[in-house]
């Protein structure tokens, strides 16, 4: 048992069990053992690869589309643009080399990076040095348009998970069994906030909220209403949830939640949802598949231009994290893009109703 599993164990039979949002919490926030505040971990070394770490394509498109949301917003100077989660910095340092040609962009852009990680902010720093990037712990940016990317940043944030039964709600728990950790039901109960899900759901099925993205996104629906701008929210998930998405990942395998505390990443499926209902100062573009998103961008003419200039693995690679990027069987269909623009504002390219 290490250290963290000690104190969370300590936790238990102190206070009684744990939603599985304080458990995740701990897991990767404590501030000494948790999972985001002790490593990088990104790439074949670490537990999971993202989009931006797979191609530069990715976030050259993203970058593109966020410039001509701001070229649609009439240009405005100065502003922020601001990344939840940004890794290693490898999304922004992107963006940044694919918007050098928009005019007023760079010198109008002042760069806001949302991380709590002290690992992730050294490689984050590295990546973009001169362009004087701002760091925050949560999101916290001026009285001035905010366009925002947030790409597998929500994903991470807490959830509860209840499972229905005859007479209402019961949530899962985390606690012990003979000293060890497991997985346990409170008694039922009826919640206001799943009301609209009583007609949908029968017994038996998993459903999955998380106050900590309503939040989030509530702060971003706000500031865009006040002073203008976009978000764009990349994640894997649905609609709406349903189902136990709730899992571990360590060496890009998955394992029990329960069985490698701080050392695994933990995630569960997003609620677009409940993220645009959160959202409702503003308005919120159809959600749209990765790949359809990028093929509409124009990653396929992109990775044609790229793969001119190789030959041999380097082509073959290429090649790959196009089909992995974009392919229904990869994360082409998996993972979802939703916009938060102002109220009567254009949908962001790429995210047409009528493309």
């Amino acid at each position: 048992m290490n250290a963290l599993a000690q104190h969370i164990t300590a936790l238990i039979r102190a206070s009684g069990p744990l939603t599985l949002a304080e458990f995740m919490a701990l897991c990767l926030q404590h501030p000494e053992h948790g999972y985001y505040t002790t490593r990088d971990p990104l790439g074949a070394e670490g537990d999971f690869t993202t989009a931006p770490e797979i191609s530069q394509m990715f976030g050259e498109l993203v970058g593109l589309c966020l410039a001509q949301s701001w070229l649609d917003a009439g240009a405005p100077s100065p502003f922020t643009l601001a990344e939840l989660g940004p890794g290693r910095g490898t999304l922004m340092a992107d963006i940044m080399r694919a918007t050098r040609a928009v005019p007023g962009f760079h010198a109008a852009a002042e760069l806001l990076l949302v991380e709590t990680s002290p690992a992730l902010r050294a490689r984050q720093k590295a990546a973009l040095a001169g362009y004087q990037p701002a760091w925050a712990n949560q999101l916290t940016p001026k009285n001035q348009p905010l366009f925002l990317i947030a790409n597998e940043f929500f994903d991470a944030l807490p959830i509860r998970q209840f499972i229905r039964d005859e007479a209402g709600w019961r949530e899962r728990v985390v606690g012990l069994d003979d000293g060890a950790l497991a997985f346990g039901l409170t008694d039922a109960t009826q919640l206001a906030a799943l009301e609209h899900r009583w007609n949908d759901t029968e017994i038996g099925d998993v459903v999955e909220l998380s106050g900590h993205a309503d939040a989030v996104a509530s702060e971003i629906s706000s500031h865009i209403a006040a002073h203008g701008g976009c978000a764009l929210i990349i994640d894997y998930g649905d609609w709406r949830s349903k189902g136990d998405t709730f899992q571990a990942l360590k060496a890009h395998k998955k394992v029990s939640p329960l069985s490698a505390l701080g050392t695994a990443d933990l995630t569960a499926h997003v609620d677009f949802e409940a993220l645009a209902k959160a959202a409702a100062e503003v308005q919120h573009s159809k959600l749209t598949p990765q790949g359809l998103f990028l093929e509409r961008l124009g990653v396929t003419a992109r990775a044609q231009a790229l793969a001119k200039k190789l030959s041999g693995a380097a082509l073959e690679s290429h090649i790959a994290a196009h089909r992995r990027l974009t392919h229904p069987e990869e994360m082409g269909t998996l993972f979802k893009v939703m916009a938060l623009t102002p109220q009567g504002a254009p949908p962001p390219a790429g995210l047409e109703d009528d493309a």
